[in-house]
């Protein structure tokens, strides 16, 4: 009879590890996990704290029976089930399917080693460097295991009745596709609306260009669509200092060696305005400012 006793949730896994570890080791494996939520009505009391109510998968009966048999005689259990939250919840599970959470001490130990490859010296050192399980792993997969019982027993059925049986609604797809639908919508009642900016090219007194947007005028912050046409936007250029133009197509036969207005169209059909003299008066940028900008995200 082996001393120590380990479990792995892979059969093609057990072989390996139990020739690295040599004839003091026997290792089984529990064919993935032993318990689940069955799929019927108060698998989880929501009344009282959403309480799992897990069963043994019929298919797992044989291979806890078989591990039950291995465990006479042993001096550990090592539970050597998967690296992330549903091999610990494996092995959390394992304990309770084999009557060892904790209502009475076994005559052995119970450990877990964790490894990330197979390999005898990542065996041998996770054999060598055991812990506790990880409640907070198993936790988050229990709460993992609840929200798609929840969503997914409510509205499964109500897919085979509306669309097609054996289609399934998770806790991720249901709200991503929400979410895509929702959005969808906000596109297919989008309208389109004409709004103009006006920005001005400047320079500090080192001679260092930047353009800056006009976000104030008429002793009013600016929002997007405040100036909503051409007229209103010459009109705030004329009152900045700038001369006022009665058009595009007026403008677009001043002297190719004229500057630009500091005013464009956010649709791609305007044409460029230009003028023949610099505009005036000349601004410098005396002081420069910086602060922080707080941006919701755009629906």
């Amino acid at each position: 009879m082996s001393q120590h006793l380990v479990i792995v949730e892979s059969p093609a896994k057990a072989k390996t590890i139990e020739k690295f570890l040599g004839p003091d080791y026997k290792v089984l494996a529990s064919f993935g996990h032993v318990r689940a939520l069955p799929s019927k009505q108060g698998s989880v009391d929501i009344e009282h704290d959403f309480e799992p109510k897990y069963a043994v998968l019929p298919e797992s009966k044989k291979h806890i029976d078989a591990i039950k048999k291995e465990m006479k005689g042993i001096s550990s259990l090592l539970l050597a089930t998967d690296p992330d939250r549903e091999g610990e919840a494996i092995s959390w599970h394992l304990l309770a399917a084999l009557g060892l959470d904790g209502k009475k001490k076994p005559a052995f130990d119970i450990r877990r080693v964790v490894f990330h490859e197979i390999t005898k010296d990542a065996i041998v050192h996770a054999v060598e460097n055991p812990r506790d399980i990880a409640l907070d792993l198993v936790n988050a997969q229990q709460a993992r295991s609840v929200l798609d019982y929840l969503v997914g027993f409510t509205l499964s059925p109500f897919l085979w009745k509306k669309i097609r049986y054996g289609l399934s609604a998770g806790r991720v797809q249901s709200v991503a596709l929400r979410l895509i639908c929702e959005r969808e919508k906000e596109i297919q009642a989008f309208k389109d609306q004409e709004y103009w900016t006006i920005g001005a090219r400047l320079e500090t007194e080192k001679r260092q260009g930047l353009t800056a947007g006009l976000v104030e005028a008429e002793g009013k912050k600016l929002t997007k669509f405040d100036i909503p046409d051409l007229e209103t936007a010459f009109r705030l250029f004329a009152q900045l200092g700038g001369r006022q133009f009665p058009g595009p197509k007026a403008a677009q036969a001043a002297d190719a060696q004229a500057s630009e207005v500091p005013a464009s169209g956010e649709n791609d059909s305007s044409e460029a305005l230009v003028v023949k003299d610099p505009v005036t008066p000349v601004y410098r940028v005396e002081k420069v400012t910086k602060s922080e900008r707080k941006r919701q995200p755009s629906p």
